[in-house]
């Protein structure tokens, strides 16, 4: 077995390194975009289409080394699925909201809708490599091929978009698909969408579990064995990964992992990166 592969997924490179933020290559859309609301994720109000006082000239983050520090956990969790560089690099061809201030709204615009066909191409782009999941490969292909051709939209008709809609078909395929991806784990837990916040998971043998929607913000995962665990839109925030195996968990995002609690030992699939806040050592 090729290093980092997991039993039952395609060899190859995996198309969702394309899809993580490149922040060097866009000009702070999740720092202008979105609005904050004073909590424990942001320390300030702002309005939708201002700039954070935070963000320089240059469009980087000038606390990005004490985000958390500072009361911007939030900022440290977010991820766009690499929908913010393609906006900058190619929806508006290089041109930016602070010299053309007239883009700023439709930028703005297209942006959230971008982010959101993203993800779909991420959880796309897993099920593909799904080996279990080959019966449907096909319809996947098609459905992947038909998002990358809406993502390829220019400024006036992403917003445009039924996004929701499209989501629905595509969950449509992907349900299946977590299904003969986890048909081969006997007695596996349903919890889709179950309310397990602040639970004591640990230690518990959740391989192949269905755990899409469920919320598990503040649960204690350590040590939990998440193998083909479908996590597909999982709360995961503040939830504690100390020494769990997700290295074969079924759709878990950057997002997912960046609010949760992990450590050293913690295992994640070889596509994702271990979060900066996450400690380096046991």
């Amino acid at each position: 077995m090729a290093d980092g592969q997991r039993p039952g997924v395609a060899a190859g490179t995996d198309p969702r390194r394309e899809l993580r933020a490149d922040c060097a290559r866009c000009f702070g859309l999740c720092c202008v975009a979105p609005a904050f609301a004073a909590s424990a994720d942001f320390a300030i109000d702002k309005p939708a289409g201002r700039p954070c006082p935070n963000l320089e000239r240059d469009f980087r983050c000038g606390i990005h080394a004490e985000l958390r520090e500072r009361g911007f956990a939030g900022c440290a969790v977010f991820d766009c699925y690499g929908a913010g560089q393609r906006i900058a690099r190619s929806t508006f061809g290089g041109r930016d909201w602070r010299r053309s201030p007239e883009l700023a709204e439709p930028m703005f615009a297209a942006f959230a809708v971008l982010r959101q066909l993203h993800e779909l191409l991420w959880y796309l782009a897993e099920a593909l490599t799904l080996d279990a999941a080959r019966p449907l490969h096909a319809e996947l292909r098609r459905a992947r091929d038909e998002i990358e051709r809406l993502a390829a939209g220019g400024p006036a008709q992403l917003p445009a978009l039924d996004v929701t809609g499209h989501r629905d078909r595509v969950n449509d395929l992907l349900r299946p698909a977590s299904e003969l991806a986890r048909g081969g784990v006997a007695r596996r837990a349903e919890l889709r969408g179950a309310d397990l916040a602040g639970r004591d998971l640990r230690r518990r043998d959740l391989r192949g579990a269905g755990l899409r929607g469920a919320c598990l913000i503040g649960a204690d995962l350590r040590g939990a064995d998440l193998e083909l665990a479908d996590l597909t839109g999982a709360d995961l925030r503040a939830a504690n990964l100390g020494a769990a195996d997700l290295s074969r968990s079924l759709f878990v995002t950057q997002f997912q992992v960046n609010a949760a609690r992990g450590d050293a030992r913690t295992r994640l699939p070889p596509v994702l990166r271990r979060p900066e806040h996450w400690p380096v050592a046991t």
